[in-house]
């Protein structure tokens, strides 16, 4: 389960938008709690370092972006707990791509944007084995 504040809701939803016809994507920070539950807290945003040609249905994270925001992370004690990235035109659900580049363990959310608005969000889980994403539950604060 994860719990999203209303707010930051709508941000995940503004940089689809904004990022739109391209894929958005960044990193989700917040907190761990009992029984693999999570709770967002804050949003990183980070441009996507896919080629221009490709980033209309992919999005790349440098490493030197995930050091930024583990060090961000840390400084407001909160933790890196997943990402999120949009789907131009396509459904708020994980590509076979998503799921070859994915990790366990992480929270993975997806806005569908249509037509340059903001749609759905979703988050999704990689299994441990990695063979497939299981749509994890969203509670709206």
């Amino acid at each position: 389960m994860l719990e999203i504040p209303v707010d930051l809701r709508q941000a995940v939803m503004n940089e689809g938008e904004k990022a739109y016809p391209n894929e958005c994507c960044g990193f989700v920070l917040g907190i761990l709690k009992d029984a693999g539950e999570r709770k967002m807290e804050a949003l990183i945003p980070i441009g996507n370092a896919r080629e221009a040609e490709e980033q209309y249905h992919r999005f790349k994270i440098e490493p030197e972006d995930f050091m930024k925001a583990e060090k961000e992370a840390r400084a407001l004690n909160l933790d890196i707990i997943g990402f999120y990235h949009s789907h131009p035109d396509h459904p708020a659900r994980p590509s076979d791509y998503d799921r070859e580049q994915a990790l366990p363990f992480y929270s993975y959310l997806i806005v569908s944007v249509a037509g340059g608005k903001a749609d759905i969000l979703t988050s999704w889980e990689l299994a441990a084995d990695r063979a497939a994403f299981t749509e994890e539950e969203i509670v709206w604060q």
